[in-house]
């Protein structure tokens, strides 16, 4: 199998997973000495954990990745913190909870006063955006381990979000049924993933490339778009029957096929490509099948719900993200995503 354009920058995800799969297998024979609490099964975009027969707990925790390299390099801190928020609150939607809380971790190289209080800034506004509470947080000054581009200007943001959910309301995806149809909302560009490759293929922060009309640091550091209130209107909602909820992270439109095993998607009519994702694989000269399984291409989020319900989600999803369209359908055709030109599969 030829190498992908991410692991020759740098990350192999093909190796990540099978590192990963490693994990998860040890943490399965954890032995508490009473029934598994746990719900939802491994790979989901958020745990559950029963907390009695009606209600049950929703549980994620991401980072921003190698983004804050460019707010190390910028000496802009006020956007991560939306970042940090917005991966974890639109992991813990997809299972149909309702995020409450979110808990900050924080690994600096320097404890700079004015670098804390900026990551600050962006937290206080994603939680807000996400109506999500930080009633607490960790801060660790690591200088042994942590080393700035440049130094002493290193740090790392993560952070653990918790909602909640009645359990016979979970959306897991297994009601998926071929012929459902799949919305796509839009992404603001490139949200937090795919970074160590982004950064390669743009090093220059202050260039202003004429396809973005704005510089590239500017580009590369807009906040990943936060879509809880959207996604809990269409959950609430009595004319919306939603059977699967995707946030599009790493491995780009893959991430679909987390939903359930036994479909696939096709995306006859994907939202616009942003102008970022074109100059990146220009300039790094990336295959097409690589960027649509290492970013999001201008699509954020999606919602599966069967096709006699379109009208009425679109009417919820676009008043708060305008430009939310119907991208595509349930196939048959198990593990895979057929998009324009190219069809993808579950590795």
């Amino acid at each position: 199998m030829a190498e992908s354009a991410y692991a020759r920058a740098g990350v192999d995800t093909d190796r990540a997973g099978r590192a990963i799969a490693g994990l998860v297998e040890v943490l399965r024979t954890i032995d508490t000495g009473r029934p598994s609490r746990s719900v939802v099964g491994s790979g989901h975009y958020a745990a559950v954990i029963a907390l009695d027969e009606h209600t049950g707990i929703a549980l994620s925790t991401d980072g921003v990745g190698s983004k804050v390299i460019v707010a190390e390099q910028l000496e802009r801190y006020d956007t991560v913190g939306i970042d940090c928020v917005a991966m974890n609150v639109n992991d813990l939607v997809c299972v149909g909870a309702e995020p409450l809380a979110l808990l900050d971790y924080i690994a600096l190289e320097d404890a700079d006063p004015e670098m804390l209080r900026q990551i600050g800034v962006g937290l206080k506004a994603g939680a807000e955006q996400a109506g999500v509470e930080i009633p607490g947080g960790e801060l660790a000054q690591l200088p042994e381990l942590i080393r700035g581009h440049p130094s002493p200007r290193g740090f790392d943001l993560a952070a653990s979000a918790f909602g909640v959910v009645r359990l016979d309301e979970l959306i897991t995806g297994e009601a998926i049924a071929p012929g459902d149809a799949v919305i796509g909302l839009p992404a603001s560009g490139v949200h937090s993933n795919g970074f160590t490759l982004a950064r390669r293929a743009l090093p220059d922060l202050d260039e202003v490339p004429a396809q973005l009309g704005r510089s590239v640091g500017q580009e590369l550091l807009e906040p990943t778009v936060i879509y809880v209130r959207a996604a809990l209107d269409l959950i609430r909602s009595p004319d919306v029957d939603v059977r699967g909820l995707a946030h599009i992270t790493g491995d780009g439109m893959l991430n679909l096929l987390r939903l359930n095993p036994g479909v696939g998607f096709t995306i006859d009519s994907p939202l616009p490509v942003l102008p970022v994702f074109e100059l990146i694989a220009e300039r790094a000269e990336v295959s097409a099948e690589d960027m649509w399984e290492t970013f999001n291409m201008g699509c954020g989020f999606c919602s599966v719900v069967p096709a006699d319900h379109v009208d009425a989600a679109l009417a919820l999803l676009s008043a708060r993200h305008p430009g939310s369209a119907r991208i595509g359908r349930v196939s048959a055709d198990a593990g895979a995503v057929e998009l324009p030109g190219l069809t993808l599969r579950a590795k």
